[in-house]
């Protein structure tokens, strides 16, 4: 019985696991593509690294049967063989498109975050802050069912209890923004987390504009 695109992919993808964080950097192209021109009786499974938005990869070890090549630079392509060999080559943005075009498109969006700043001691925005409510607006309704997590943070300015009521406070401001333009409750996850996660660490009492923040992740 011949085996289903969704079988190939699954058989494929153990041979990576377990993979690093870093992972979320590369586009793993299994043999959906391929199958229909591999046929049923041989194996003809594929891998290619494709940069991320900042050009950069990661590493990918292709194993088989005691065969293994690395794969750490853009386009770098290996093909395990029926035999169970594997080889390389490097292919090209423009293969890549032609080949797996549908495949790339039908992912979903990448995550993407952006930082929210606030005045001291307050839940209103830095003037540099204000403008980007519009962007992110725009980036969530670019997706169908998008996911949006706000996370408010503080300086170490005043108690951890004070602090972790005015990370929540500032959340909440962000989602109350996004709400009165149109942005469904249910899809916004907030949370505070007072001084816990600064981006600039210093000592207590010490303010810090940087660690007066909100992210907001949308994915």
């Amino acid at each position: 019985m011949c085996a289903g695109p969704s079988s190939l992919f699954a058989r494929a993808r153990r041979k990576t696991d377990p993979l690093p964080a870093w992972s979320q950097h590369l586009v793993w192209l299994a043999p959906l593509a391929l199958s229909a021109l591999a046929g049923c009786a041989s194996r003809n499974d594929l891998y290619v690294l494709l940069p991320g938005k900042d050009g950069k990869t990661g590493a990918l070890t292709v194993e088989s049967q005691g065969d293994k090549r690395t794969l750490d630079t853009p386009y770098a392509a290996a093909r395990v063989k029926n035999t169970g060999s594997v080889g390389g080559f490097t292919t090209s943005e423009a293969e890549v498109k032609q080949d797996f075009g549908p495949a790339l498109a039908a992912q979903p969006k990448r995550p993407v975050s952006f930082f929210l700043y606030f005045i001291s001691d307050t839940d209103e925005f830095a003037p540099e802050s204000k403008a980007l409510v519009s962007q992110i607006f725009a980036e969530i309704a670019r997706r169908p069912a998008p996911e949006i997590v706000i996370i408010g943070h503080t300086d170490r300015v005043g108690s951890m209890p004070y602090n972790d009521m005015l990370s929540r406070r500032r959340a909440e401001r962000c989602r109350d923004e996004l709400l009165k333009l149109g942005i469904p409750k249910i899809r916004i996850t907030i949370a505070g987390r007072g001084w816990r996660e600064p981006e600039i660490p210093t000592a207590q009492d010490v303010p810090e504009p940087r660690n007066r923040r909100v992210e907001i992740s949308v994915r």
